[in-house]
């Protein structure tokens, strides 16, 4: 258990586990998490769990963007241009 799972919600936390299984160099949706966690109109909620991601290391929220394969927002310091590198050097890196 880590230290933050007493303070979210049980929806957050479950946002939280699936996006942990996201590989590295991957995406997926807010609305396909939404649809992995059994909420499928939960989007919204989806990409405001992400804003309030306590552990960004080990909760990749960077690998989780919109529908239309735009970028999303990210709420961690850097903001998108952030989230875009972060999203860059993992597509290189999984290619090794």
């Amino acid at each position: 258990m880590y230290s933050y799972e007493k303070d979210y919600s049980d929806f957050t936390l479950r946002v939280f586990s699936e996006i942990k299984k996201i590989p590295k160099g991957t995406t997926l949706s807010y609305k396909d998490v939404a649809n992995l966690i059994g909420r499928p109109n939960a989007y919204r909620a989806v990409a405001n769990a992400c804003a309030k991601n306590p552990d960004p290391k080990n909760i990749p929220c960077h690998r989780v963007i919109k529908s239309d394969g735009s970028i999303g927002g990210y709420s961690l310091e850097g903001g998108i241009q952030k989230k875009k590198y972060l999203l860059l050097k993992e597509k290189k890196c999984s290619k090794i």
